[in-house]
């Protein structure tokens, strides 16, 4: 089942290949929906 991430009636989102680290959800990158998104330098390291 596809999940959705929506804000202010905008899918930013959609997918049903998350993964969940922690008890978080993560969304792969290919499912953004990039007009939404910037780039960033800030880096996210799981282990």
């Amino acid at each position: 089942m596809k999940k959705k991430a929506i804000w202010n009636g905008k899918i930013l989102a959609e997918s049903d290949d998350l993964v969940n680290i922690e008890g978080n959800y993560y969304f792969p990158e290919s499912a953004l929906n990039k007009q939404y998104f910037k780039d960033s330098d800030t880096l996210i390291h799981f282990q």
